[in-house]
């Protein structure tokens, strides 16, 4: 697979990495399988899929235990991320503040490091910047991560131009983790996308395909498992969604055209937005993670990113 680095400096990753969050929280809990997904694990590491995301809230705390457990013995082979700065407060309503002082992040990156078990992150990523505590105090105490040797790079999540520009002038930023897909493009519009690709700094998509949506698996709420968290999101609700397949069928369109899948053609969009560009899309599936890294060799050519520039915009907000 084609790879990428993390900012000027940063490790080298497939641009297509995995997702974990899925595998312990919000989508179909009750469907849990946690040998199925450290089978997942293994064969994104064969596939190229370096770069294994996840974060202290997802959960909360059991997803690091579940990645650390799969990365026994192949720590060398990825690239590890995980995230802190997020709190959950109710795992049933996915209610959660934002704690971006320094002592939470260090004694929360403490944690992370025992249940992932291992003794450095490649990438530690501040989940979302704390309104209450100027940037340049949270990004100071990921700096000093750095410096002590147990970070290799550090990054940003769901974060504004000023935000990443304000941490710049503390800390290289190796990478901003966005929401960005066909049906989500705040980060274009905003301006992040394109800040990062003239800074040299890695834009992470998560979500690259829609929750799953842009995939073509999913046409109607019982197509979600019943205590999916899909199920409370606005463009999933049954009005918004059956509107929103209007995008899928643009997408199955090229992609019947291209040979591929929907869902590696919503992938390769994203990835065709910059070089420095990585997806991470997220699943406990054997073979959706196997037809997901194979988006890396999809071309779109001018007549399919045409089309696909002209999908119906989303019905429903993300939250």
């Amino acid at each position: 697979m084609r790879g990428t680095a993390l900012g000027t400096s940063g490790p080298e990753v497939g641009v297509v990495g995995l997702g974990c969050m899925g595998m312990s929280w919000a989508y179909d809990e009750l469907g849990r399988d946690d040998a199925a997904s450290v089978a997942v694990v293994h064969r994104a590491v064969e596939l190229g899929c370096t770069l294994i995301d996840t974060a202290d809230m997802y959960g909360p705390f059991t997803n690091e235990e579940l990645v650390g457990r799969a990365l026994r013995g192949r720590r060398d082979e990825v690239v590890l991320a995980t995230k802190g700065g997020l709190v959950v407060d109710d795992p049933t309503t996915y209610a959660s503040h934002r704690d971006g002082r320094p002592e939470h992040l260090r004694a929360a990156f403490e944690a992370s490091l025992k249940r992932l078990d291992v003794d450095h992150v490649d990438l530690y990523q501040l989940h979302r910047v704390d309104p209450d505590v100027p940037v340049e105090e949270s990004w100071g105490a990921l700096a000093e991560l750095v410096r002590e040797g147990k970070v290799r790079a550090i990054g940003l999540s769901e974060a504004s131009v000023e935000d990443i520009r304000r941490a710049q002038a503390v800390h290289p930023v190796a990478s901003v983790q966005s929401e960005l897909s066909l049906w989500s493009r705040d980060t274009v519009e905003s301006g992040v996308l394109e800040f990062c690709r003239d800074q040299g700094i890695a834009l992470i998509a998560f979500s690259p395909l829609g929750r799953g949506f842009l995939s073509g698996r999913i046409s109607s709420a019982d197509d979600l498992p019943a205590m999916d968290g899909r199920r409370r999101l606005p463009r999933f609700q049954s009005e918004a969604l059956a509107a929103n397949l209007g995008i899928v069928d643009r997408v199955r369109q090229v992609a019947d055209r291209l040979g591929a899948t929907p869902a590696q053609v919503a992938l390769a969009w994203v990835l065709a937005q910059g070089e420095n560009v990585v997806v991470i899309p997220g699943t406990k599936n054997l073979r959706y993670l196997e037809e997901n890294a194979g988006a890396a060799a999809v071309e779109l050519d001018d007549a399919a990113l045409a089309a696909l520039r002209d999908v119906p915009a989303a019905v429903g907000t993300r939250y």
